[in-house]
């Protein structure tokens, strides 16, 4: 295990080193992406849903050569064949950005062992699930996701059910961060190209209530319903008697999680003195925020603050309390599987964005582009894709189709306000509005559309727990449960406004 995830460290290393490379570094001016490109995304979402089920031994030791494989066809393609490693290099920040924050929540958080000495009634249930929820917004999706899902389980260990998993992953691992930047990580990139912090604290507070609400409903009566179903894994015959007492070990984790959450806003493109990767036309180096008013179409990607999450994962690691780490089973496969499913994701899923932002932008497009659109339209791509990128493609469509640039911050800006080009535009409130709360909510609605997602099955299933396959989850929970809420949320909030 450690030579893979040696191995992974190294692939990164290698894509900045070719990333930094001034030969590499062109601008744009790029022909775009051919349909074609789009089928080793397709390939690898249909073996992400299919190995598990028809060629599980096969899918099992060789996901990973099959990620990386297939993104190193698509990022070949733009690098040699369109020229283009604009693309290929935002790819791989967003990813190092990505992966860092999720490596350090992951990390950090399984070094806390929780511990609820009480029956898991469907209230206490309900209770710990909306805490989740609440919580997402201050340490994330990943962190709280971490932090209570083995609890969870353990207050179930004698009924454990799928369900108890699945509604987990509804609230806490996506709907529950829709409030904060630090809840989920298309906010995060929406906070890093100017959306204010506290933007969608602001103006996403009653679908964010009312979701949480209906979905804690329904499994509040679902968990009622089959509180008698016991978990055929749990053999104690006796009674269990129980204190009804919290128990928390490995505590000074939490310290950790502290210097994640404050690393969030280590950003260069924010804070004058902190250096960045400066990405031009004439090549990459070490720049700061001043030297983007020098090169137009420069780019500043952060890497100290990702240093600062990794090494938190390190020592938070090696210093953690060894009871909570054998406590909570701990591991390093649920990450490893993460990192490599979503290499491959981020690699391969350029030429799908990059086709539909096209049009979204283009004059046949930009028309159609409505909040009810882009509710829709960001809901189901973030359910297939991953929801960061999609977040940040529908909102440069949503500004382009405006005549505004997403990478002007001060443009976000405006579009945050209901201003465009000087004007007054309430639209594109409710646009960004929109995109905000379908990129997290539909997040949830299979394993590859959030992060947190596919940390949680890995946790359960090694813990014993049979979860529902890729097109199980979708067609048993997503589609009639999840799905419905959402259709119900944009009639409420969206359709008639």
């Amino acid at each position: 295990m450690k030579k893979k995830i040696l191995l992974l460290f190294v692939m990164l290393g290698l894509g900045l080193t070719v990333g930094v490379s001034p030969v590499f570094a062109s601008g744009g001016g790029h022909p775009e992406a051919a349909p074609w490109s789009v089928i080793p995304f397709a390939a690898l979402l249909i073996m992400i849903a299919t190995g598990p089920l028809f060629y599980e031994k096969f899918w099992h030791h060789n996901y990973p050569k099959v990620a990386v494989g297939l993104a190193a066809i698509v990022v070949g393609y733009y690098i040699f064949g369109l020229h283009n490693t604009h693309g290929p290099i935002h790819a791989f920040f967003e990813y190092f950005q990505f992966i860092a924050l999720l490596s350090g929540l992951y990390i950090a958080s399984g070094g806390i062992m929780i511990n609820v000495d009480r029956k898991g009634t469907p209230l206490a249930n309900t209770i710990l699930l909306v805490f989740g929820a609440v919580i997402s917004n201050i340490i994330g999706t990943t962190g709280a996701s971490m932090l209570l899902i083995r609890p969870f389980m353990r207050l179930n260990q004698e009924r454990i059910q799928p369900y108890h998993v699945v509604f987990f992953i509804f609230i806490v691992s996506n709907v529950g961060g829709a409030l904060t930047p630090i809840g989920d990580p298309p906010l995060f990139l929406g906070f890093l190209k100017g959306v204010p912090f506290e933007w969608t604290l602001i103006h996403s507070v009653p679908m964010w209530a009312f979701t949480i609400a209906m979905l804690a409903v329904v499994f509040f009566f679902f968990d009622r319903r089959f509180v008698n179903k016991k978990n055929l894994l749990f053999d104690e015959e006796t009674e269990k008697t129980y204190s009804n007492k919290i128990t928390i070990t490995g505590a000074k984790n939490f310290a950790w999680l502290a210097v994640l959450v404050a690393a969030v806003f280590f950003d260069p493109s924010k804070i004058s003195w902190l250096p960045g990767i400066l990405q031009t036309h004439e090549g990459m180096s070490i720049g700061f925020l001043s030297d983007l008013q020098h090169h137009e179409g420069a780019t500043l990607f952060s890497f100290i603050r990702e240093i600062i999450m990794l090494s938190v994962a390190y020592l938070s690691y090696k210093f953690a309390d060894q009871k909570a780490i054998k406590g909570n089973e701990f591991n390093f496969e649920p990450i490893r599987e993460v990192a490599f499913i979503f290499i491959g994701i981020f690699g391969t899923m350029m030429p799908a964005l990059e086709l539909v932002g096209g049009f979204a932008a283009s004059d046949a497009g930009a028309p159609l582009i409505t909040h009810n659109t882009l509710y829709w339209a960001t809901g189901s791509l973030s359910g297939i894709l991953d929801n960061a990128p999609t977040y940040l493609n529908f909102l440069t469509a949503a500004m382009a189709s405006k005549g505004a640039d997403i990478n002007s911050a001060q443009q976000v800006l405006d579009f945050t306000n209901g201003i465009v080009n000087g004007a007054p535009n309430h639209e594109a409130q409710l646009e960004l509005l929109a995109i905000s709360v379908a990129a997290v909510f539909f997040g949830a609605m299979t394993y590859i559309g959030n992060g947190p997602n596919f940390m949680v099955k890995s946790i359960a299933e090694q813990s014993g727990v049979e979860m529902p396959s890729f097109f199980g989850y979708i067609l048993r929970y997503s589609l009639p449960i999840l799905f419905s809420i959402l259709i119900v949320v944009w009639l409420v909030f969206f359709a008639f406004v």
